[in-house]
């Protein structure tokens, strides 16, 4: 995925250093990224004439598991593949031929939220509730149809121009019962009990190689937010297993703590997707995305009734921090007035 608007090129033009240049019905054009499980090409669909994303299963892990990798692959694709949701990237075909495995998905325009991030945006407290918001009800989506993405990140979240957010790489995280990581990039992602995650964003049960569910998605989700919110990440550490302690055992600060501009109710949100225990944190996603809707509305209410009296909405999103009204202070004057009144005497 890229911000890039190039246009697929036609059926006979060469594409420097692709690995093939036809898979499928697909021609392949231009390489836009590679990630830990594979890389992804802009490609074109001459039946339906129209740009695509290709990506390709990578092979640097062994060729013991590559079978097992293969299907597990095209299963989580084809499962992901049945969900069609407007937050959600759409998945095409996958399959695998000549030794390429591959999946055809949604072309997007944008830049995903890691790269945001790292080049300095700052999303404001209801910027960040109206993405997450839609994330969460997009994961939920995919949860009461029998998704679960395991490796919600920045990463994977795309933003496309008008500020939509798309999630991708959908159900692609399974990988074999073993750990692999790369200590010179901590936040590679990490293979564990048949559980593909990144460190910095898995949730405890992850981090600790035990069976996940639904759950393990709200606590990634509750994690991207707290980085949205904070600029920082919630758990960080050099040494993966000091990472994964912190995971398993150290509860993050609270949001608002380090960020004065983040509103109590936010910050309650983001802790509670992170608790350690699953069964206090949401029970689904669609909880978390209705706690998040109360708060945007609530945004809302008080856009207009500032509106109304002609009031500053500087402080939108921190509705629930204490103020002084105009009777407060009235009160409190008169107050002074009467001490002084009465030290005269």
């Amino acid at each position: 995925m890229t911000s890039s608007s190039t246009t697929p090129s036609s059926a006979q033009s060469s594409a420097q250093g692709l690995p093939v240049r036809r898979i499928g019905r697909f021609y392949l054009t231009d390489k836009l990224g590679k990630g830990s499980n594979g890389a992804v090409f802009l490609g074109h669909d001459p039946v339906i004439d129209r740009a695509v994303a290709i990506k390709i299963l990578g092979t640097s892990h062994g060729i013991a598991d590559k079978k097992q990798r293969e299907q597990q692959f095209i299963n989580e694709a084809r499962a992901a593949g049945r969900l069609s949701h407007q937050n959600i990237v759409t998945i095409f075909d996958a399959s695998s031929e000549g030794g390429t495995t591959f999946i055809a998905m949604e072309f997007l325009q944008g830049k995903d939220l890691r790269e945001l991030l790292a080049s300095g945006k700052r999303f404001d407290s209801i910027e960040t509730a109206n993405i997450i918001h839609k994330i969460a009800e997009a994961l939920a989506y995919a949860h009461d149809n029998g998704v679960i993405h395991r490796d919600i990140k920045p990463a994977n979240i795309f933003i496309l121009p008008n500020k939509q957010p798309k999630v991708v790489d959908f159900g692609i995280a399974r990988a074999p019962n073993r750990i692999l990581m790369n200590p010179d990039n901590p936040e590679q992602t990490l293979f564990n009990n048949n559980i593909l995650g990144t460190p910095n964003y898995m949730s405890p049960e992850q981090a600790m190689g035990q069976q996940v569910n639904h759950l393990t998605d709200v606590f990634s989700l509750g994690a991207v937010m707290y980085e949205m919110l904070t600029q920082q990440k919630p758990f960080q550490s050099n040494d993966l297993d000091k990472l994964l302690n912190q995971i398993a055992h150290k509860q993050a600060k609270p949001p608002s703590e380090l960020n004065p501009n983040v509103s109590v109710s936010l910050s309650n949100i983001v802790s509670k997707a992170m608790q350690k225990n699953p069964a206090d944190r949401y029970a689904s996603a669609a909880e978390m995305a209705h706690a998040l809707q109360k708060v945007l509305e609530r945004d809302q209410r008080l856009k207009r009734k500032r509106k109304q009296g002609g009031k500053d909405s500087s402080d939108v999103g921190n509705d629930d921090k204490p103020s002084i009204s105009w009777i407060s202070w009235l009160a409190l004057i008169a107050a002074i007035g009467l001490v002084a009144a009465y030290s005269l005497k």
